[in-house]
């Protein structure tokens, strides 16, 4: 396109004037059948629409001060790149999420305004500038604190994936600092929050079980562990829940075998829980479909022996009394 010669015929005045790809007639700025210049122009008809007063206003300055000034090519090509790019830049820069805007501030005045909007119940505002506290002040006692109160920010707005993060990182860096306790504590209650029920998947149900472990474990004088331990009791439950579900499940499809391991299972790991006596009365009704009466027999009898006045002995014993009569336990 450089030097490229007038056409034949054309007027002198409607010369074309050739700038590296781009190209003006009497004034005009036209794209050359290049498909790399459709694109940017197509880019940059796209971005009008979200800074059109910008490209309505900036781009006749730019291309009748190219040409006015007479610029060489290269020049030219520079100064219409620039605008190119700051036009897209500022399309691109646009659309998303606010972030924060940094704004160097000292560091009491920042953690003082991320407490402010914590107070206020913008958490997730405020998790951003406990952030920012720790990224403009890094060695400051502050930065410190302000760790452990994004991640307490994050929680406090679901965020929980998040606030394991925060809390982790706090834990990875300062192991043995006074408030690790609570950082342990949080991570186990972010973990406990997605329990979801038995009908789904467990993995953060077990998750939750391991978190409040460790803090029973290294804590366990500590008023976070007491809590722990009797959510550890509900997590259990549930998990037990589960193991039901899926014994009932392989029971109504006549698998009797994988119901009779689901519902031991639930006897020799989750033996505290409300679901024991349910699931030794299904092992006296798998017991019997599998052909072992006797099996059944002592699944009752140690149900009445803890359970005497349940409801799931009474169906047990009329169940053995009627299927297993005068057979002894094993």
């Amino acid at each position: 396109m450089r030097g490229r010669r007038e056409r034949v015929g054309a007027p002198r005045q409607s010369r074309v004037v050739a700038f590296g790809q781009l190209r003006f007639r009497t004034g005009r700025l036209t794209p050359t059948r290049r498909p790399g210049l459709r694109l940017l122009f197509a880019s940059l008809a796209t971005c009008a629409q979200g800074v059109s007063l910008h490209l309505a206003f900036s781009a006749p300055v730019v291309i009748r001060e190219a040409m006015q000034s007479k610029l060489t090519s290269r020049a030219a090509v520079a100064a219409l790149a620039a605008f190119a790019f700051g036009s897209l830049s500022a399309c691109a820069g646009g659309g998303g999420e606010k972030d924060v805007a940094y704004v160097a501030r000292d560091v009491e005045s920042l953690y003082a305004e991320a407490q402010r909007r914590l107070d206020k119940g913008n958490t997730l505002q405020a998790a951003a500038l406990f952030d920012e506290v720790e990224r403009q002040h890094p060695y400051s006692p502050w930065a410190r604190r302000a760790q452990l109160m994004s991640a307490f920010s994050y929680y406090i707005a679901r965020d929980y994936n998040k606030a394991i993060t925060n809390a982790q990182r706090f834990l990875s860096i300062h192991p043995g600092n006074k408030d690790a306790p609570y950082a342990y504590y949080l991570i186990a209650l972010s973990y406990y929050e997605q329990i979801s029920d038995v009908n789904r998947d467990q993995k953060i149900t077990e998750q939750a079980q391991t978190a409040l472990r460790e803090v029973n474990r290294r804590f366990p004088q500590s008023e976070y562990a007491a809590d722990a331990r009797l959510k550890l009791d509900l997590v259990a439950d549930h998990l037990a829940g589960k193991e039901m579900e899926i014994g009932r499940h392989y029971q109504r499809s006549g698998l009797w075998l994988a119901a009779d391991l689901r519902f031991r299972n639930v006897v020799e790991k989750f033996q505290t829980t409300s679901h024991t006596p349910e699931a030794l009365y299904r092992l006296t009704e798998s017991s019997l479909a599998l052909g072992l009466p006797e099996e059944a027999v002592k699944y009752a009898a140690v149900l009445g022996a803890n359970y005497p006045g349940s409801e799931w002995y009474e169906r047990a014993f009329k169940l053995v009394e009627k299927r297993a009569e005068g057979v002894t336990a094993s």
